[in-house]
């Protein structure tokens, strides 16, 4: 967590989401510096992607206004924003419905993974070797959270390895629509790795092959391992189903 006032006030830009969640969960110094609407989005958000809200679960705005120590207009704010990453289904004085991971959405958002993510593996060409340290840390974390069997900060720091990516590629549009994509990819793959707790050794070995190949000469062979990695990703997915 940051510390000083100054780490705090960045959490208000949103980007800490997680952190934003966890500061609001334990009722932590500077909580009441982040914006409400802010603390109801991270809070809801975690929950939903840690499952503590399961798909099919309707949440009431009052439920939230409490459990955030909120009134409910921010509540309403924030739920209209889960709802436009397709975490959840408003439904007037009913509240909001936690969406399930539906067979046809796998399907759906491994192909616009495909289809980002390769587009931001040839933008980032040129400058490659700026990327290679930032992606060589996020594969330490990996192996890190792979020693302490913790599925849910090893997929943390999967993420954020593609998202450096897709930010690099300079387009604040497409890295938007990424984030929200990989939202609901988290969700879908907690309880495949946590079954399967090999898959993030075969994922650490795809991500280090990633990162030799930008030391390379071959654009053709990194979108390549972009395509292989994601392709495997769509065959643990769909045999969670």
């Amino acid at each position: 967590m940051a510390t000083g006032d100054a780490g705090r006030d960045a959490l208000t830009l949103g980007d800490e989401t997680a952190e934003i969640a966890r500061v609001v969960v334990e009722a932590a110094p500077g909580v009441e510096k982040i914006p409400a609407a802010e603390r109801v989005y991270a809070y809801v958000k975690a929950a939903i992607l840690d499952r503590a809200y399961p798909g099919g679960e309707l949440l009431t705005e009052g439920e939230l206004a409490t459990a955030v120590g909120v009134s409910r207009t921010p509540v309403r704010e924030a739920l209209l924003r889960l709802e436009e990453s397709g975490l959840v289904k408003l439904y007037p004085k009913k509240g909001a419905l936690v969406l399930p991971v539906l067979p046809q959405e796998i399907d759906d958002v491994l192909e616009a993974r495909e289809l980002l993510e390769t587009h931001a593996a040839a933008k980032v060409w040129p400058r490659r070797k700026q990327l290679i340290e930032a992606l060589t840390e996020r594969v330490d974390e990996m192996r890190a959270h792979r020693k302490a069997n913790d599925a849910k900060r090893f997929l943390e720091a999967d993420r954020a390895f593609h998202e450096a990516i897709v930010d690099a590629a300079g387009n604040q549009i497409l890295a938007k629509l990424y984030n929200s994509l990989r939202d609901r990819q988290v969700r879908m793959g907690v309880p495949g790795i946590e079954v399967q707790p090999a898959r993030m050794d075969k994922s650490i070995t795809a991500h280090q092959e990633m990162i030799e190949a930008l030391g390379g000469n071959s654009v053709k062979r990194f979108r390549e391992l972009v395509i292989a990695h994601i392709e495997t990703a769509a065959t643990d997915l769909r045999g969670t189903r």
